[in-house]
């Protein structure tokens, strides 16, 4: 979502090259994005890398040994075909997108360098080492630190999601905050159900760690006090959560939609049990734009106008947030309209390109 506001963004003002990384047996990029976006357009053509366990163990541990985190190991090694596309040309600006392909900063020459950043990565695996594997994200979180203090200087301007990513960055960089947000659409009209909704990438650390907390922890609270209660778990890869929630009372897959929004609509309550993670949560974005009360984690909703969510920290907070939005419908109204009203002003398109105006981009 973050990266296809900048990509129209930029098509809008300039004649727009892109690179794309491409993940065998997915469907090519140029088949995704609008035509007419692009000028011209270099695919990269990721190796095959197996999903079964043993083989994400052994490539995790080689990762481990030479202390080169996942994500910057599975895009790196591509200097000579990123030069060759770039070299002859002269460019006004250059976005990076994701901190993972910043080291490809040292390939390519414009006369304004961006880094566009989801995620503060260290604090992304510092996190995630409080949930799970804490001497292997430690590892990864220390090497994304230093990378972090080599790369993100070389840039003339980075942005992040929130004014609490920027408290993570290094000293000397020169950074600014450019929100995520989401393309412009009505408020469905959906008649709500008895129900509450996770929507995610449920393959996503911080989402797995957050159906499990939630299942072990808060939905058993709110089963037996609400009996016709629904939870809904709405997105792609949901075979990567539906062991933990085997034996958990009225839960159901939707797999991926092709209209979240009318999805999140028809529920009462969305939730966010985030406890990792780095950024701010399109999710929530998702959900006021919906019309959807949401009740989250405050990791969940960090960089986000807090007056638009329930906060509940632990447990036994969180079912009582959720319960008393599904039995106060005044409340439930109230918190609805506040966060579609703070969706509108700051986090449509519309408003995230005026902050890349502003900047100069």
């Amino acid at each position: 979502m973050r990266t296809a506001a900048v990509l129209h963004y930029l098509a809008g003002k300039y004649e727009l090259d892109a690179i794309f990384f491409h993940q065998p047996g997915a469907p090519h990029p140029l088949t995704t994005i609008p035509a007419g976006l692009v000028q011209d357009a270099l695919t990269i053509d990721l190796p095959f890398n197996s999903r079964a366990a043993i083989a994400r163990v052994a490539r995790n541990l080689r990762r481990f040994g030479a202390g080169r985190p996942p994500l910057i190991d599975r895009f790196r090694g591509f200097e000579r075909e990123i030069a060759a596309f770039t070299e002859a040309r002269s460019y006004a600006v250059a976005v990076i997108e994701h901190f993972w392909c910043a080291p490809y900063v040292r390939n390519i020459r414009a006369a304004r360098l961006i880094a566009d950043l989801h995620n503060v990565e260290s604090v992304w695996h510092t996190r995630m080492a409080t949930q799970e594997l804490p001497w292997l994200h430690g590892r990864f979180a220390k090497a994304y630190q230093r990378l972090e203090r080599e790369l993100l200087p070389r840039f003339d301007q980075v942005l992040v999601p929130s004014a609490a990513d920027l408290d993570h960055l290094p000293a000397g960089v020169k950074a600014a905050v450019y929100p995520n947000t989401v393309p412009p659409a009505e408020r469905p009209e959906v008649a709500k159900q008895e129900r509450i909704i996770f929507s995610a990438n449920l393959e996503y650390h911080p989402n797995i760690s957050a159906v499990g907390w939630f299942a072990r922890e808060v939905w058993p609270i709110l089963a037996a006090r609400h009996p016709s209660l629904e939870w809904v778990l709405a997105g792609r890869s949901p075979n990567s959560v539906r062991h933990l929630v085997a034996n958990a009372p009225r839960v159901r897959f939707t797999g991926p939609l092709p209209d979240l929004t009318h999805e999140i609509a028809a529920a009462k309550v969305a939730i966010v049990p985030v406890h990792a993670g780095s950024g701010t949560r399109v999710k929530i974005l998702q959900a006021w734009q919906a019309g959807t009360a949401v009740v989250s984690t405050p990791i969940g909703a960090e960089g986000l106008p807090q007056q638009g969510v329930l906060l509940a920290a632990n447990a036994k907070d969180f079912a009582d947030s959720v319960t008393a939005l599904l039995t106060d419908e005044q409340r439930r109204h109230h918190l609805e309209g506040c966060g579609f009203d703070i969706l509108e002003s700051e986090f449509t398109w519309a408003a995230g390109w005026k902050c890349l105006e502003r900047l100069g981009i």
